[in-house]
């Protein structure tokens, strides 16, 4: 039995009243944009029946990230990042208020959907680099592992309920608008809750802006092997195993099922990967982190083939949860490797490369699902991408010594910082 003492230090992070107001934010947030992305998914593919077009959902969200991504990291470095996010929530209501006028209007158009989507796409750009850089603000260094994992725990508890709540709201009232209008009040509710957050004071130094500051991230990033290593790594496994992408397709087709079953499929990772979540915050991951990382990639290509050749919604929703699992592990171990890893006046940039990397590659990874599916049928689009995780898995294995060799996360701190600390000594 957990003593009391360990018990308190799972959940050191919420002792920091910042840390539990972004939280709140962050959930509402999130929860959403999963609504949101049910009724566009299963509007979408009402309309036009092709999972192509579903394809196209991710690709009109992804185009704006890999063109903004230096913009919004230099953005999240230079100003404010609680006004930054402040100003992404936002755009994520009236987002969600321009799909309820589309909705309202009854169009049978796509075209003003994905006019909306590249909106959406370029306020994730910017939201997701002041998101991940805006955390070791928040509580200190040394709670920031234990942050990480409730951050994430945040997340999926968001995209557990979320979809659900998108799926039922669509059934219920015959259509998105609910959806949308749901989506833009809890959107206002987390712009109110960012908003009362005290950050914890930076030492920033104030770059001009020019070239050669804006490609820092990507300088950084290319020079730090065993960063490079894990973000891309995570960046082929989301892009081939982007299963995620057909559940509307699963839900009508495969599975024989309706908006409420396309909200528990896109439910189910969210529960593997909150359950997970908890767990690493409770057990911290001690040694061994690069090993583990390769380990839980794999185990998230395996769970893609299973969902793939499933006809069952029970084992479907088994293989959803199972890959959520085993892709809230390789989160954790990236995202602390990473935070840890860069110094804080450029950690924007460098979160909006890892972005580019981890967070746009969902909706990439969405269009070639969509692709794939197009030309190969569904299932063949699932089994290729699962099988071909595991074959980057044994090429990055090689490639990457330094992920095989990682140990434990709390040593992994910045060649900046270790400079800094020993000059400290010398003193």
């Amino acid at each position: 039995m957990p003593t009391p003492a360990r018990e308190t230090a799972g959940r050191v992070a919420f002792t920091h009243p910042a840390f539990v107001l972004f939280q709140i934010a962050r959930f509402l947030i999130v929860a959403a944009v999963e609504m949101q992305a049910v009724a566009v998914g299963w509007q979408v593919y009402d309309i036009t029946k092709r999972a192509l077009d579903l394809g196209l959902v991710g690709l009109a969200q992804f185009l704006p990230g890999i063109l903004l991504f230096l913009v919004s990291g230099h953005a999240s470095d230079r100003f404010d990042r609680r006004k930054v996010l402040g100003a992404c929530y936002a755009g994520y209501a009236l987002c969600s208020a321009l799909l309820l006028i589309i909705a309202e209007r009854g169009t049978n158009s796509v075209k003003v959907i994905y006019v909306v989507l590249v909106l959406l796409g370029a306020v994730r750009s910017f939201n997701g680099t002041a998101s991940r850089s805006i955390l070791p603000q928040l509580v200190p260094d040394e709670h920031f592992a234990n942050a990480v994992a409730w951050n994430a725990t945040t997340f999926q508890a968001a995209t557990i309920l979320g979809p659900s709540i998108g799926g039922i709201f669509y059934a219920l009232f015959h259509g998105p608008s609910a959806v949308y209008a749901l989506a833009m009040f809890t959107a206002l509710c987390a712009l109110g809750s960012i908003f009362r957050i005290r950050t914890r004071p930076q030492a920033h130094r104030r770059e001009p802006i020019s070239f050669r500051t804006i490609v820092a991230g990507l300088t950084y990033i290319w020079r730090e092997k065993l960063i490079l290593g894990a973000i891309s790594l995570d960046l082929f496994a989301v892009l081939l195993g982007g299963a995620v992408a057909l559940l509307p397709v699963y839900a009508r087709d495969i599975l024989h099922t309706g908006p409420w079953g396309l909200g528990l499929l896109r439910t189910a990772p969210g529960i593997g990967a909150a359950f997970m979540a908890v767990a690493v915050a409770h057990r911290p991951i001690r040694r061994r982190s690069g090993p583990t990382l390769l380990w839980s990639v794999t185990g998230f290509g395996i769970c893609t083939i299973l969902f793939g050749v499933s006809r069952s919604l029970i084992l479907s929703l088994i293989a959803l949860i199972c890959l959520g699992a085993a892709d809230m592990v390789s989160v954790i171990i990236r995202a602390t490797l990473v935070q840890l890893r860069t110094p804080d006046e450029m950690r924007g940039r460098v979160m909006a490369v890892d972005m580019v990397f981890i967070g746009t590659s969902n909706e990439l990874g969405q269009f070639e699902s969509g692709v794939t599916a197009q030309w190969f049928g569904t299932v063949p689009a699932v089994l290729l991408g699962g099988f071909g995780t595991l074959i980057v898995i044994a090429l990055w294995a090689r490639w990457f010594p330094e992920l095989r060799r990682a140990g434990k996360l709390e040593e992994m701190k910045s060649v900046a910082e270790e400079i800094e600390e020993a000059a400290e000594r010398t003193h």
